[in-house]
């Protein structure tokens, strides 16, 4: 028994966010700044389409139904904040960094999210298609609930990172290193590029049954009949 349990390890579960926003005043002013600061802010039902916010800090601030196609937040800090129902396609947040936050039912295409840092963070609900995470690093993040089509994760470090009842189509972890990351949960897992990159993180027998091919592929194994 003491061999047994030497042998096995468990996945330490990822940190998600614990979030008390204050009372939020509403946002009235006009498009958004570079290296603008928003503190304590509610911005709802507003078209963001096209605005310039590089290097922008968000502290304590909701984002509620939101347009954000082509919105510039390159190197953004979104800080203990949440993004709900948030719209659009092509929106760059090309090294930003989120700490404590919730991003519940998001509508997204081609988001670009390379180089970013994402700590503590929790992606619920909502589709995002074309996910581009391309070297970035991601620690207590959580995708619950979600559908991820053709992600791209390579060249990423994630650590306790949790994909709960999320469906992955045609993910890219070609490179990634991967520290306490699981997968058991998703309920679709399909990988298109990196299943060698798996080391580190945990799946489920059924998961292994159906990466079988590609592992065997990976190794160079035949399998014949």
């Amino acid at each position: 028994m003491a061999r047994k349990g030497q042998q096995e390890r468990t996945v330490r579960a990822a940190r998600r966010p614990e979030l008390r926003l204050p009372e939020l005043t509403v946002w009235e002013g006009g498009g958004l700044e570079p290296d603008g600061d928003y503190d304590g802010v509610e911005f709802a039902d507003l078209d963001l389409a096209g605005q310039e916010g590089i290097g922008a800090r968000f502290m304590d601030c909701a984002l509620r139904r939101c347009a954000l196609d082509e919105a510039g937040l390159a190197k953004a800090r979104v800080l203990d904040s949440v993004l709900e129902g948030v719209r659009g396609v092509g929106t760059d947040l090309s090294g930003a960094s989120l700490r404590d936050v919730e991003v519940v039912d998001a509508r997204l295409g081609g988001v670009q999210l390379h180089g970013a840092v994402l700590e503590r963070v929790v992606v619920r609900g909502g589709k995002i298609d074309y996910l581009n995470l391309r070297k970035a690093r991601l620690k207590d993040v959580v995708f619950e609930g979600c559908v991820l089509v053709e992600p791209d994760f390579a060249g990423a470090v994630l650590e306790r990172v949790e994909f709960r009842d999320c469906a992955l189509r045609g993910v890219d972890f070609g490179g990634v290193r991967m520290t306490d990351v699981d997968l058991r949960e998703a309920s679709v897992l399909e990988i298109a590029r990196g299943v060698e990159a798996l080391a580190g993180a945990v799946i489920s027998p059924a998961q292994l049954f159906d990466l079988a091919p590609a592992l065997a592929s990976q190794l160079g194994v035949r399998v014949v009949p």
